[in-house]
């Protein structure tokens, strides 16, 4: 039996710092429930020192899920292990994740310390959130710009005062994959007691190689594996889950150590945490991009139709992809549409399940056929609902190539009908601008996008906004087949969105916070 690497999702505190892709609680929720079916080994749920909203979505998230270590990060200081506890301390499995930097450049610069001072601070936090929780790890903060032999000491002692992970994270993406074996190689030779914990590396991608490092790591003896859904992460992001974990199914005769992942439940995953961050996934992204398993030149599809080895390394339902094309129509029932969503690894409870049938109906009224990809969307839209301060009741439209664009457009808002009437370059324009009057505030338009779900004229329209509130951004998603419909349902979610978190942000309590 291959040896076992444990994965240590981050996408809900690393990957949520990434620009624009902040979640609410509940979408929270919804990933980490998604992330146990995927079973990961570990989900980092938050920073909980960072703010009231990211302590009670750690515990939310404690309160959902059973059958993974929850941990939450926090700096080297005791508020910050204290408010980690708080969060953490629910979980059936808590680990308190605690870091400092040591790289001369952050320890003279950031920290203001010297090598001993690092060190003792180490120890002394290490042992103070041992007092909470008997899993505590430990991160030496830009390890790979680090002194090797000032790691080994510091490991050595983290480990002595109790810590059972040591992490190396290449915090900048500075490194290759020759220097991480290297390194990893020195710390298992030179630290006497690497053998009481876990070693752990966390590679972020600045340079492209944060996957290839994260796999050069554990060829020298890595034990768990730091990464994200999506590779989403700050600035170029993180190494991908999904790309380690198949690179190590795939070439087990290179690795020849395995993990528990249920890669079957990768493209699900994927594609719930780029639709509730509204960061979308490239086209050519390797495992879960649109054209992974897509062949458009002919001697490839020849090859493919003989035998799909010859180009295809892994086949797409390894990951979750359905291979067959099932269609459903208005005349489909509730079975068969239940049906078919535990097909696609979807298990709802009745309240959402009734939700999603209901919203399929209507769709079927418009379209012949409702694909899978239809299907997908209408439930990852239900997923990431969230209270509706504003809701649209209907819209006209008046536009053309002579005339300026006019939209009239009905919300309702606590009860109460209000209508109002904007010209725009465009009829989404003209649709946002009646909107920002019917709101009383203007929002910075980050970023519209449109696709279609699926193929054909009857095929829905998936917008996907972002909003800028002061410094804050939001982002939102609507489906129709009707696109300004879509554009209109879309700019709405990321208002209500913004709504919800001003709202949970004044129901904390106070003392949480920096």
């Amino acid at each position: 039996m291959a040896a076992q690497v444990k994965v240590f999702d981050t996408t809900l505190r690393d990957g949520e710092q990434s620009p624009g892709c902040s979640m609410n609680l509940d979408e929270k929720v919804e990933v980490a429930k998604q992330l146990e079916r995927l079973k990961v080994d570990v989900m980092e749920a938050g920073f909980a020192i960072a703010s009231p909203g990211d302590l009670a979505a750690i515990q939310a998230v404690c309160a959902e899920v059973k059958d993974v270590v929850v941990a939450s990060l926090a700096r080297a200081l005791p508020k910050d292990i204290d408010v980690a506890w708080e969060a953490v301390a629910k979980a059936n499995a808590p680990r308190i994740h605690t870091f400092i930097a040591t790289s001369p450049i952050h320890m003279e610069h950031k920290l203001r310390k010297t090598p001993e001072q690092v060190l003792e601070q180490t120890i002394e936090m290490v042992k103070y959130a041992k007092k909470y929780c008997s899993d505590v790890e430990f991160s030496a903060e830009d390890a790979t710009r680090s002194d090797p032999e000032f790691l080994y000491r510091i490991f050595e002692a983290a480990i002595a005062a109790g810590a059972t992970v040591v992490n190396v994270p290449d915090t900048v993406g500075y490194t290759t994959p020759t220097e991480m074996e290297a390194l990893i190689k020195g710390i298992r030779n030179n630290v006497p007691n690497i053998d009481k914990a876990e070693l752990a590396v966390h590679c972020h991608d600045d340079l492209g190689l944060g996957v290839a490092n994260t796999l050069a790591a554990i060829r020298a003896g890595v034990t768990q594996a730091e990464c994200t859904i999506n590779g989403i992460g700050e600035r170029a992001g993180n190494a991908a889950l999904e790309e380690i974990v198949m690179a190590l199914k795939t070439r087990q005769d290179l690795y020849q150590v395995d993990t528990r992942i249920d890669t079957t439940q990768i493209y699900r995953t994927s594609r719930l945490v780029a639709t509730l961050t509204g960061s979308e996934v490239q086209a050519n992204k390797a495992i879960v991009g649109a054209n992974a398993f897509a062949h458009e030149a002919g001697i490839h599809q020849h090859g493919v139709l003989a035998n799909k080895k010859t180009y295809e390394i892994m086949t797409p339902a390894s990951i979750g992809l359905s291979e067959n094309k099932m269609v459903l129509g208005k005349h489909s029932g509730r079975h068969a549409f239940e049906d078919r969503l535990v097909h696609m690894g979807y298990t709802l409870a009745k309240d959402k399940l009734d939700a999603a049938f209901e919203q399929f109906k209507i769709l079927a009224d418009k379209k012949k056929v409702v694909a899978d990809e239809d299907i997908e969307a209408l439930v990852q839209q239900k997923a990431a609902d969230i209270p509706e301060t504003y809701s649209l009741k209907r819209f006209v439209i008046n536009s053309g190539n002579v005339i300026t664009s006019t939209a009239t457009v009905k919300l309702s808002h606590l009860g109460l009908d209000r209508e109002e009437v904007a010209t725009g370059d465009g009829p989404v324009d003209a649709v946002f601008k009646a909107i920002d009057k019917l709101v009383g505030m203007e929002f910075a338009l980050e970023s519209y996008r449109l696709q279609s779900v699926t193929e054909g004229k009857d095929a829905q329209g998936d917008v996907r906004v972002k909003i800028r509130q002061n410094s804050t951004v939001y982002s939102g998603r609507g489906l129709s087949t009707d696109i300004v419909e879509s554009s209109a349902k879309a700019y709405l979610n990321a208002i209500n969105k913004m709504y919800d978190h001003v709202k949970r942000r004044s129901e904390q309590p106070e003392g949480a916070e920096v």
